[in-house]
């Protein structure tokens, strides 16, 4: 009998949600007001920049319960205007997530680019700030463009939407790996830590098994760690390797993807897709490897600790400047 009140509950949450998401959003407008208002004040030399210190210190003085409007706070307003006074465009965004949030994304973003992408992902994953500062720390920007360069013609082509899915490299810092350590090190940390590591992936990745079981003929064979991807409405195979990559590990995952869309896929659902995730490769010879595969698959490594983003991002910048 209790459950008829349930849609009584979901509507109260539902309306909470609604008026949290307008005091955010009036209070991102207030803040894009007052940055305005400062940065058009200094630019036509009407204050000096010690008279937002002033300011700061007015409203303390006159609304002593009013809490945000200290002189550091007050330059990230005007800063926050500034950075995205010409992006109309993200203007819809912005009010979608939170201050903390949007302070992490333009503060720690080098372009625009950069910074429009955290703000979908905060959208679409719902991240927190703890969550937020994680990727951002672990290079997610750059992981993922790198990703999408090496998605390949095939791929391509079964999944024109593939952009953003599937990244070049993973780290799963969070699984405090022994070294060495082997595929079943790897699987069982995986399988401990589910919610970081679909924190990692993505939140349209819905996990369906480890071991998956296929059976062809009268042999039997285990997938690693099989998902379902909501958006791009196929299943995904995770095979997982704790050393270098070889190119005979591709025949495996090949075998594995033709097995998936023969005996489990069903027939509204698109092509599968196998990752390969190796503890290292080299770039030449995946490239080499993957040049003549007809399947739906790519290579990406894993790290066992946060990367430097400095490298990261020096291989962002030569991905750029050789298009």
């Amino acid at each position: 009998m209790r459950n008829r009140f349930i849609e009584v509950i979901g509507l109260i949450k539902q309306s909470r949600a609604n008026a949290i998401h307008s005091v955010n959003a009036e209070l991102i407008n207030l803040y894009c007001k007052i940055g305005e208002y400062i940065s058009h004040k200094i630019q036509h030399a009407e204050w000096g920049a010690g008279v937002v210190t002033e300011l700061a210190e007015f409203i303390r003085r006159k609304e002593p319960d009013l809490k945000g409007f200290s002189d550091k706070n007050l330059w990230r307003m005007k800063q926050f205007y500034e950075t995205y006074k010409d992006s109309p465009k993200l203007s819809t965004l912005l009010r979608e997530i939170s201050w903390s949030h949007n302070l992490a994304i333009f503060s720690r973003s080098h372009s625009e680019q950069e910074r429009e992408f955290y703000l979908n992902q905060c959208k679409q994953e719902k991240y927190s700030f703890r969550e937020l500062d994680r990727q951002i720390s672990a290079g997610l920007f750059e992981r993922t463009m790198l990703g999408n360069s090496k998605l390949s013609a095939v791929m391509r082509e079964s999944q024109p939407d593939l952009s953003n899915a599937f990244k070049d490299s993973y780290v799963f810092e969070f699984l405090n790996l022994p070294e060495p350590h082997d595929e079943k090190d790897l699987q069982r940390g995986l399988m401990r830590q589910m919610k970081q590591f679909i924190l990692e992936l993505g939140k349209d990745f819905l996990f369906i098994g480890e071991g998956y079981k296929l059976q062809v003929g009268a042999s039997d064979f285990y997938l690693d760690l099989l998902f379902f991807h909501r958006e791009l409405q196929c299943l995904v195979v995770f095979e997982l390797k704790a050393d270098k990559f070889r190119p005979d590990h591709l025949g495996q995952l090949n075998f594995y993807l033709e097995a998936l869309d023969r005996d489990v896929k069903k027939e509204n659902e698109n092509p599968s897709i196998g990752v390969l995730l190796c503890r290292d490769k080299d770039s030449e010879v995946v490239q080499y490897a993957m040049s003549r595969s007809l399947s739906p698959t790519m290579v990406a490594d894993y790290r066992t600790k946060l990367p430097d983003k400095r490298i990261l991002q020096k291989k962002f910048r030569e991905l750029i400047s050789g298009r």
